[in-house]
């Protein structure tokens, strides 16, 4: 029996039996076998989410109660961190290193939401009159789904899951189908740390089959969701008829400029590592490189180089530099966006194609691609392809280095590079974008807000804004000497 969902405190097999093996992109290995959910499983799972919150079991608890809860969680993810981080690599197939990073980093996001909790949230309005006390309180949001995306499974379900947490949710949590394993993991480490029973749910199995009552049945108070634009934009309509709270975090493509003044050398090595980490599978990959004219060739000539030197290989492969795409389909697809920017006249220059190495036939690996001569008309610079190919335009003027980067629907992020810090500072400031790094790219702590603009998002995950994002807003007016309005004459019985 496979009993891995998780509803109402209690491990479950899914209501009809049904279970889904869970593939390495490395070789196709089964590395998991997990209960797939039914819709009737997710039904039973927001009616428990939506008890637990109505009987106040957990929102009594003081935030002080809640942080300290979720530091006890912390403390368990790190005692359990190099059996979580396998489990990871198994299901995404990256490097076990860089999954150990991805669950420190998720350590390290309780622990900025525990330690959040403890700060005063509610404050006093100064009304003007001394009869009156005026207070602004923070209250739970009420019933939430979780929806994680693959490429960094329990970093971005953490993002969630965290701040609900402190701020007194009950939550029913779906991960990809792709990669679920991690937010098994988490699960059980939620219950052994002792968390109310009905507040902490987790659902399994393909958004066409548990999604829709996730995103649509009237009793969740706000769907949290990270993945693509398509599935944000439903869920979107879907909100409409409750007039249901939502954050989305829906990726990007995003501009990395680079000035004729910069440092050059860490410029080019920080432009390969932001394009092709994790195979840009990263919905921050930098992987649209704007270099100013009189550097292109020599930044260009260097990133190929560069790119064709990258060491692919699986989670064990202690030589390998990035790893597989995370499916047949997801490959299909980055190979469809080359042949289509080779055709709308970029020049490809390294890459374009699946890996041919022997060691890599059974799994998914497409080899770091670059396309020059690229303009903002192609679709290949306006839609993101989540895998390891960055294109390259030119620019001449910083004007012109701020419209292409804007030129975009999308505002997730974005670098400039330059030695001229005022130049830098006002390009950073121009740029449409959440996250903007100057002389650096991709490095992030749970301090900060996470989000983006345009069609990248509504909302904001980390820093202080992530944990209101599940706290609701009340204001308290008290009359301590209460006394007639006399704003409508009292006329007696005429």
């Amino acid at each position: 029996m496979v009993a891995t969902l998780y509803i109402d405190g209690a491990w479950r097999q899914a209501s009809d039996g049904g279970v889904h093996d869970v593939h390495s992109p490395h070789d196709q290995s089964v590395v998991a076998t997990v209960s797939q959910a039914t819709q009737a499983d997710v039904l039973a799972a927001i009616t428990a989410a939506r008890a637990s919150f109505d009987s106040g079991v957990f929102t009594s608890w003081s935030f002080a109660e809640r942080s300290a809860l979720v530091a006890k969680i912390a403390d368990l993810l790190e005692r359990d961190l190099k059996a979580i981080a396998k489990k990871e690599s198994d299901d995404t197939g990256k490097r076990i290193i860089e999954a150990e990073y991805d669950i420190a980093d998720v350590v390290a996001t309780f622990r900025h939401f525990a330690a959040l909790g403890l700060k005063q949230h509610d404050r006093s309005v100064d009304v003007g009159l001394d009869h009156v006390t005026s207070k602004i309180v923070h209250e739970p949001l009420g019933v939430v789904s979780l929806i994680g995306p693959w490429n960094y499974p329990l970093l971005q379900i953490a993002w969630k899951v965290a701040p609900a947490l402190v701020a007194g949710c009950s939550f029913i949590v779906k991960p990809s189908e792709l990669t679920p394993q991690s937010a098994i993991a988490l699960m059980h480490l939620i219950e052994e740390a002792g968390t109310p029973k009905g507040v902490a749910n987790l659902i399994l199995g393909p958004g066409s089959v548990v999604g829709t009552p996730l995103i649509s049945d009237s009793r969740v108070d706000m769907v949290s969701f990270t993945g693509g634009l398509n599935t944000g934009q439903t869920i979107m309509k879907a909100a409409v008829e409750h007039v249901r709270r939502l954050a989305l975090e829906l990726g990007g493509k995003n501009p990395h400029i680079i000035f004729a003044d910069a440092d050059i050398d860490a410029a080019i090595d920080n432009a390969v590592t932001a394009a092709f980490l994790h195979s840009g599978q990263v919905c921050s990959a930098g992987t649209r490189l704007i270099v100013q004219r009189s550097i292109h060739d020599k930044v260009v000539k260097s990133i190929v180089r560069r790119a064709g030197q990258i060491r692919l290989g699986g989670p064990s492969d202690l030589t390998a530099e990035t790893g597989p795409l995370i499916s047949k389909s997801h490959l299909e697809g980055v190979s469809k966006y080359v042949e289509k920017g080779v055709a709308e006249g970029a020049t490809l220059l390294v890459g374009g194609k699946r890996s041919e190495d022997p060691a890599h036939a059974n799994g998914w690996y497409y080899l770091p691609t670059v396309l020059d001569n690229c303009n903002t008309k192609m679709f290949c610079v306006q839609e993101e392809s989540f895998g390891p190919v960055m294109t390259v335009e030119v620019f001449d003027t910083e004007q012109e280095a701020i419209a292409l980067g804007n030129d975009t629907v999308f505002g997730l992020s974005g670098g400039v590079w330059s030695t001229d810090s005022a130049k830098a500072a006002r390009v950073a400031s121009a740029l449409r974008h959440g996250t903007i790094w100057v002389n650096d790219f991709g490095p992030y702590r749970p301090q900060a807000e996470w989000g983006g603009y345009k069609q990248s998002g509504i909302g904001r995950e980390l820093g202080e804004h992530g944990l209101g994002e599940y706290l609701e807003i009340k204001h308290i007016w008290t009359n301590n000497s209460p006394s007639k309005s006399g704003w409508f004459s009292d006329r007696g019985d005429e």
